[in-house]
């Protein structure tokens, strides 16, 4: 399958300035043109030859004027074929996953199509030099072409014996259907006659011409592919014909014409015939894809960085559509939604790799082809299972079958849900092919939260109205939207979305993320939406041919059934099966390998992990994920419920101390109740609790209800008086409660300062729940928390009614060697600078890093987020700083702040209780600074011990690295 080599030849240079304006236009920049094909006719056929001889020497003349001074800092080019290859699986950075994977296969003598990868680096420059490959490195790709010519024995461009390439995306991180490809290029009237006369079959070339011109006019054109679609479509109902296969030749032969008429319309200029300015404008088209929304979006939501780009990874053709001899297919070495060890994937007969994919064909289960073609199937098997065992991961590949002779066009490390990589990574050790480290790294400790949400109640009853491919496990219901743009409005409406497709595209990413679930109609189960939502973590049912979805309809029709948008349906992305209305879930039971796995996690970190918790239940849920104690208590939520809240408000209200006292006594049962629920809960683990921290004006109701009571009451009843001088005197405290900026008002241990009954009644309160478990036999460690403090000597006003009223307690219950631990919450700048003053005096520290990050960048936490979106977007900062902690700032106070505490006392205990606790980056700067533990919510617990765990490892590797 190779050709002569051909001498180095361009486009004219008028034609190349009008492709250059085609590469802008489809990128936002102004010109409208596109390369002006030859004139068509009689004319054309006999003077193409002479045109492009003088097109190629105009080209190579101008190409020799162009800039050359920009240089790549390793080749731009990298062949691969025949067994050779100028790289290897290392090189992801340089060659992308594709590439690199291409390159390995090829080196370990598996079959692949040969061709050669464009690096990431000249993605790079070409962004860098205004959408412009530098003359110097445009000039080799001929010398490229001409090596995979040599390998196989035909010629790009030749009228008799053409060769035809692909040209695909490839970034380092798989993002799946993000980005373009273009296949069959290199056909024109030429090379068409040529391939039709060469395949012996005319049906055959003019099918891979009309695909070519459709996708060239899409990917690199920038044309909507609804409008070729619909070419299509009204054909097929001209003819009578359901599938695009009973298309013949007459009917490609006038679809092609109107593709191209539809591309002279919107572009004002003729289709490329030039196999070379074809590639060119191909190779850009797919560096410009890096950027289009889609992938940005993807890349936004799956932390990959914006700088990267992408490799083009240009190879020779190879066809699946030359009968029943051929085919094309997916496949994965494990099954990539359970983990179970099965040759797991789908393939067509007689088709193009697209069709598989995009969910045009329903395609076959991988293990039919045992019966089709049982010897592919043989070295299928063979080759993916060595390939599996190279790599020491689940390989996701692609394979093309050409009139019975096996082709691998792709290998990578295979995308899976949190469920299959847990057992594939517990399994993997087992079979002595991976390490635990290397185990342990493998999964994404955010991913870990799918696992750790409700199920589909199987007590419930359901009313299954259709049933579709299990593609991504789980299950959710919601409201059905039927675009993507819908779906996101609904969800940021608050609704629960399910979006609802004939098959999902990469457009769609947005609407994907917004929703709980996804259901199409068409598919399978490597389809996009089945890709894309293991990725997400979302459920999702593909193939579910019983449905009939009607965007325009805004309607899916099942029998007689018919779903509008906005009615409730649950999907079960684990069974396939989809349900009329909405079905109850349950909560997750977590067991078998998910124990295994975060049995070796544990016995690798260092960091301790707690929870913060107000309730037994919520104490009782971490306590399942495997807290380690609670590192924060926040006692005034336990105020907020209905039958507290009455009793603080009227403590707030209360005129002297001793009206204010009379309801904290009120308050205390309730708070002790609640610690002792706590204590019993954590059996034995460490306590933390915050005394009363938010301003006392958030317990009291909205000043506008208030007033509008007043304005309701009846001047007629009898309690009018009692009733209005209550309500008036409500509003006057709410005046003399308010506070201009309340954040950095009388709150925290200010309040406990002004009012030290309030936290006496809470000390009194702790340490009564823990003498009553301690006699009890139970062992408990509260410990007791100031909040706010940015002076030394307000740390000391609250340590000393802590001590005297835990004494006095302790005293009354008569228990003896009860181990209590007073400490502070590390929130305010001041307190981090001065933390060798306050440590002298406290016995522990956990920094709060949301008001620390509050404080210390300056940003209010409810305003923040009308510019932080657009600070993170610009550049201007890499992530929200409340969601991830910001190291070279914040970091710094956190880090300063431990040392100097250390310093004046070498054993004091340090913590994390922010949001940060919870966020993998922040736990590896807390494991790196010297932090005893993190403390986060009950369901970050096991994404908080994993991220502890990858930390450790993390720092030992670079230990390792730093002796070597």
């Amino acid at each position: 399958m190779v050709l002569a080599k051909r001498t180095k030849k361009a486009a004219s240079k008028k034609t190349v300035k009008k492709a250059q304006k085609i590469k802008k236009k489809t990128t936002g920049k102004t010109a409208k043109a596109m390369p002006k094909a030859q004139a068509t006719g009689k004319k054309e056929s006999r003077t193409r030859t002479a045109m492009k001889k003088q097109a190629r020497k105009a080209s190579i003349k101008k190409a020799q004027k162009r800039p050359t001074a920009i240089q790549t800092e390793h080749s731009p080019y990298y062949f691969f074929g025949g067994g050779k290859a100028d790289g290897d699986a290392f090189m992801r950075d340089l060659l992308g996953g594709k590439g690199a994977g291409l390159a390995e296969m090829s080196r370990a003598r598996v079959p692949v199509p040969p061709g050669f990868t464009i690096t990431t680096e000249v993605c790079r420059i070409y962004y860098e030099n205004n959408l412009e490959i530098p003359a110097a490195i445009d000039r080799e790709l001929e010398t490229y072409v001409g090596k995979v010519e040599k390998l196989v024995g035909m010629k790009f461009g030749d009228s008799s014996n053409p060769l035809l390439i692909s040209v695909r995306s490839g970034a380092k991180f798989s993002m799946p259907g993000m980005m373009d490809t273009v296949l069959n290029l290199g056909l024109n009237q030429d090379t068409l006659k040529g391939m039709a006369a060469k395949a012996g079959d005319e049906r055959f070339a003019y099918d891979l011409y009309r695909r070519f011109v459709q996708m060239f006019g899409n990917v690199v054109l920038g044309i909507d592919k609804d409008k070729f679609e619909s070419v299509i479509d009204a054909k097929k109902r001209e003819r009578k014909i359901k599938q695009d296969s009973s298309l013949q030749v007459e009917d490609l032969s006038d679809i092609i014409k109107k593709f191209k008429a539809i591309i002279k319309r919107k572009t004002g200029e003729v289709f490329p015939d030039d196999p070379y300015i074809q590639l060119r404008m191909a190779r850009d088209a797919v560096f410009r894809s890096w950027n289009n929304p889609r992938a940005i979006s993807y890349r936004r939501l799956n932390n990959i960085p914006g700088d990267l780009g992408t490799a083009v990874n240009i190879q020779a053709m190879v066809y699946g559509n030359m009968g029943n001899t051929s085919g094309t297919g997916v496949g994965f070495t494990r099954n990539p939604a359970t983990g179970e060890k099965e040759f797991y994937g789908e393939y067509l007969v007689n088709a193009q790799g697209e069709d598989v994919v995009a969910g045009v064909r329903t395609p076959q289960p991988i293990s039919q082809l045992a019966n089709e073609m049982p010897e592919v199937y043989r070295q299928l098997k063979s080759i993916t299972t060595k390939l599996e065992k190279h790599y020491r991961d689940v390989q996701d590949f692609e394979f093309t079958v050409q009139e019975g002779k096996l082709y691998m066009l792709q290998t990578r490390t295979g995308k899976r849900t949190v469920q299959a990589a847990l057992k594939i990574a517990v399994d993997m050790v087992k079979e002595k092919l991976i390490s635990k480290h290397e185990a342990i790294m493998r999964i994404d400790p955010a991913q870990l939260d799918q696992l750790l949400h409700p199920r589909l109640d199987p007590d419930a009853e359901v009313n299954i109205i259709a049933k579709g491919l299990p593609a991504s496990p789980g299950a959710a219901s919601g409201a059905v939207y039927f675009t993507a743009d819908a779906a996101v409005k609904a969800a940021k409406d608050g609704k629960a979305v399910i979006l609802v497709r004939q098959e999902t595209n990469p457009d769609d990413i947005e609407g994907m993320h917004a929703a709980v679930g996804i259901l199409t109609s068409r598919g399978g189960m490597t389809s996009h939406a089945a890709v894309v939502a293991r990725g997400m973590g979302k459920c999702c049912v593909a193939g579910c041919e019983m449905a009939r979805v009607s965007e325009a309809k805004k309607q899916i029709q099942i029998g007689r059934l018919i779903i509008k948008e906005k009615e409730i349906i649950t999907i079960n992305g684990s069974t396939g099966e989809v349900m009329i209305g909405s079905v109850p879930t349950i909560e997750p039971e977590l067991s078998g390998e998910f124990a295994e796995f975060m049995s070796w996690a544990d016995e690798i970190r260092q960091l301790r992990v707690r929870t913060n918790a107000d309730t037994p239940h919520d104490a009782a849920q971490a306590r399942k994920f495997g807290a380690e104690g609670i590192g924060l208590c926040r006692t005034e939520h336990m105020f907020f419920a209905e039958d507290r809240l009455s009793i603080v408000q009227e403590m707030i209200l209360a005129d002297s101390t001793e009206e204010r006292q009379d309801a904290l006594d009120k308050l205390l049962p309730f708070q002790k109740k609640d610690f002792k629920g706590l204590f019993a809960e954590m059996n034995g683990l460490p306590v933390t609790i915050r005394t009363l921290d938010p301003p006392l004006h958030e317990f009291l109701p909205d000043r506008a209800a208030v007033t509008e009571e007043i304005n309701k009451l009846d001047k007629t009843d009898e309690r009018y008086d009692v009733l209005f001088a209550k309500k008036k005197k409500t509003l006057q405290r709410m005046e003399e409660l308010k506070e201009t900026n309340p954040m950095l008002g009388h709150r925290g241990c200010r309040l406990g300062i002004v009012f030290p009954e309030i936290t006496e009644m809470q000390v009194r309160a702790i340490m009564e729940a823990a003498c009553e478990m301690y006699k009890e036999k139970k062992r408990v460690i509260p410990e007791i928390m100031i909040p706010l403090v940015g002076h030394v000597n307000e740390f000391k006003n609250q340590k000393e009614v802590v001590e005297r009223i835990a004494n006095e307690t302790i005293m009354k219950y008569r228990v003896k060697n009860l181990e209590y631990l007073i400490g502070t919450m590390i929130e305010i700048p001041r307190a981090a600078v001065t933390a060798d003053e306050i440590a002298a005096e406290a016995q522990f520290f956990s920094f709060g890093t949301n008001d620390l990050t509050q404080m210390g960048m300056g940003f209010s936490r409810d305003d923040a987020g009308k510019f932080l979106r657009y600070y993170v977007d610009k550049g201007i900062l890499p992530g929200d700083p409340f969601v991830s902690l910001d190291q070279d700032g914040i970091g710094r106070l956190v880090e300063m702040g431990t040392s100097r505490g250390r310093e004046a006392r070498p054993d004091l205990k340090v913590g994390i209780c922010g949001e940060h606790g919870g966020d993998p980056d922040s736990i590896e700067f807390c494991h790196r600074v010297g932090l005893d533990y993190v403390s986060c919510s009950p369901f970050r617990v096991p994404i908080a011990r994993l991220a502890a765990a990858q930390a450790a490892i993390k720092a030992k590797m670079k230990t390792a690295e730093r002796d070597k």
